[in-house]
């Protein structure tokens, strides 16, 4: 019930920024559209960077489940799971799960859109379309700004849907469709990031992909990003 009440605000929160540009249309959307999407495959690609060599909480008991060697699906491993899973935040499981997914990658492609966007939407693209919503409200920005926003939220808010998309072999039509026209990376593409984990960190369309790869290799180089922070220790 929490979460249908907390999808209904987020929809709701963009057509409300869709409305106010409804009657100023132009031809400057398009292209506001466009940096929208490129923004929000960027964040996507940094945000994964990120994650991806964020440490998890040590001595949490994460270690012990990356590393399970027996049945995923056993009484055993499901009660160690919730146990550990109870111990720590939302954003930590969050951390693990990027991490998961690397040697196990079919298991996002497991879990339906919403499931993967309930992370995005509750913690960061919710409040901030909220915030939008207010100084947009008040300042009467042009329609292109209102739109390009608007994209650009929604982009964001469903990178970890479209990422498990990629790991999927059935997908929607319209996935294929976006996919055809380069709006959505090809699965091919983003198994270079699965046989590296140094590179194409974005998941939606790839276009910032170059941009997050000078960061990768940068951040790396100085050490503040360190491999060892890819598995949890």
């Amino acid at each position: 019930m929490k979460a249908r009440l907390l999808f209904s605000m987020f929809f709701c929160s963009l057509a409300f920024d869709l409305a106010l540009a409804a009657g100023r249309l132009d031809w400057r959307i398009v292209p506001a559209a466009v940096v929208g999407w490129c923004l929000a495959d960027l964040a996507s690609g940094l945000v994964h960077m990120y994650i991806n060599y964020r440490p998890c909480a040590p001595g949490s008991g994460l270690r012990e489940l990356y590393f399970w060697q027996g049945s995923r699906d056993s009484a055993e491993f499901l009660a160690r799971q919730s146990e550990v899973y109870a111990r720590i935040s939302a954003f930590e499981r969050i951390v693990y799960d990027f991490k998961k997914h690397h040697p196990m990658p079919d298991l996002l492609g497991r879990h339906g859109m919403l499931h993967l966007m309930k992370g995005p939407v509750f913690l960061i693209t919710l409040p901030l379309s909220l915030t939008l919503n207010l100084v947009f409200a008040l300042t009467s920005p042009p329609a292109w700004l209102l739109v390009g926003a608007a994209v650009m939220i929604l982009g964001a808010s469903m990178a970890q849907a479209l990422h498990g998309s990629l790991h999927r072999s059935k997908v929607e039509p319209i996935v294929r469709a976006m996919r055809s026209v380069g709006l959505l990376m090809r699965p091919a593409s983003h198994t270079l990031h699965h046989d590296t984990l140094t590179r194409d960190s974005s998941v939606i369309s790839g276009w910032s992909n170059p941009i997050v790869n000078i960061c990768v290799a940068a951040l790396l180089r100085l050490r503040i990003l360190r491999e060892e922070g890819l598995e949890p220790t």
